[in-house]
């Protein structure tokens, strides 16, 4: 049920905290038959919504930041239920101990509260929510189970001094910078784990940082790669084509490349996906869909209007155009030799280290690095 994730120790708080008892009533999962999230209710169809409670899937709980209404999926997903795999897979590099106190970020629906409050006691667990409504209802939702956990509504970026230090911090969005705030606030050897990405693409994978001993810095290996909805005041904002290329790609100078889609495209949890975008920074990839034996994907710059398009064509060579002060797809093209010829390193080659400074990310040793 939680692909191989669900180790020995988390079995008996997976079996006395059921993901159903934190879930409203009306709920989006992600259906692999539709291709897509579905409305269910569980007034008018109580087995369904029962069955994909107990699935190992996503499940939206709210859409739009709470602006949306009826049963149709809302514009962006804001609120979810995660996967329990990944749950547990996260729960498992937290390297969590009875007596531990715990800061989240993102309290969700719940449910991952409730599981840390099963392990060491709800007295040591905060949980810190952005969303009022959402925080609200999973208060509520934790009270009926009988976990007095510390639900704070709050930016969770300032993490939660008054219940500081810390030994473990866990968080359950999607973030582009982690905030310094939480490497202060976690003791010295604590454990932050952290879903980490760039605006590259909206893959992330997971960053699990021990904090130094003297506490002024935070540093380790991404585990694996995940999808999780952005920390809201990192999200980013729409970019609009437009804006790029009011004309055609035409307007850019072309030029053509032996890479193939397969290479470049790859997988969308392909960890050439993330070096890349460790590589190109400032920059959002869209691959659009194929059509007719053709796939174009876009680069824009974030911080100018330069911009690229690579043209795939089944059985021909690959046409590219690029515009503005930055020549995207050179940088992209680059990047992707340099990760082949690095070995194509995985994603557990790659890690985080956090200061004062900022971040700073790296390949199998942290003195290999590069700023973000």
């Amino acid at each position: 049920m939680v692909g191989g994730a669900l180790s020995a120790d988390w079995a008996p708080a997976f079996e006395a905290v059921p993901r159903s008892a934190f879930l409203p009533d009306l709920i989006w999962p992600w259906s692999m038959a539709a291709g897509k999230s579905v409305a269910i209710s569980r007034a008018d169809d109580p087995e369904a919504w029962q069955a994909y409670a107990d699935a190992d899937c996503p499940i939206v709980t709210q859409w739009d930041d709470g602006g949306h209404s009826g049963t149709e999926p809302g514009r962006v997903s804001t609120s979810s239920a995660s996967m329990p795999s990944v749950v547990f897979r996260m729960l498992r590099d937290l390297d969590l101990r009875r007596g531990h106190r715990v800061l989240e970020i993102g309290t969700g629906t719940g449910w991952n509260a409730a599981l840390l409050a099963h392990r060491v006691g709800p007295e040591n667990v905060v949980t810190v929510e952005v969303d009022e409504a959402v925080s609200t209802a999973a208060r509520e939702a934790l009270e009926r189970f009988g976990l007095g956990v510390g639900v704070v509504h709050g930016d969770g970026t300032a993490g939660y001094e008054q219940g500081a230090p810390y030994d473990r911090i866990t968080v359950t969005c999607g973030l582009r910078s982690i905030p310094y705030t939480w490497v202060r606030q976690c003791r010295p050897g604590g454990v932050i784990v952290s879903p980490w990405g760039t605006h590259y693409s909206n893959g992330d994978a997971v960053a699990r940082l021990e904090v130094a001993r003297d506490g002024t810095s935070a540093a380790g290996r991404f585990t694996g790669p995940v999808e999780f909805m952005k920390l809201r005041s990192q999200r980013l904002p729409p970019v609009i084509h437009r804006e790029y290329v009011p004309g055609s790609v035409a307007d850019g100078e072309e030029t053509s490349t032996s890479l193939t889609e397969e290479e470049f495209v790859g997988e969308p949890f392909s960890a050439h996906r993330f070096a890349l975008g460790l590589r190109v920074p400032h920059c959002l990839q869209v691959v659009a869909e194929k059509r007719d034996g053709a796939r174009p994907v876009w680069l824009y710059g974030l911080a100018d209007r330069s911009w690229a398009c690579v043209q795939f064509r089944d059985g021909e060579v690959a046409r590219v155009w690029q515009h503005g002060g930055r020549r995207l797809w050179d940088e992209a093209e680059t990047a992707y030799r340099w990760w082949d010829e690095t070995g194509r390193p995985g994603h557990d080659r790659f890690g985080l280290t956090v200061t004062r400074d900022g971040q700073r990310a790296w390949l199998d040793d942290p003195a290999n690095d590069w700023p973000l």
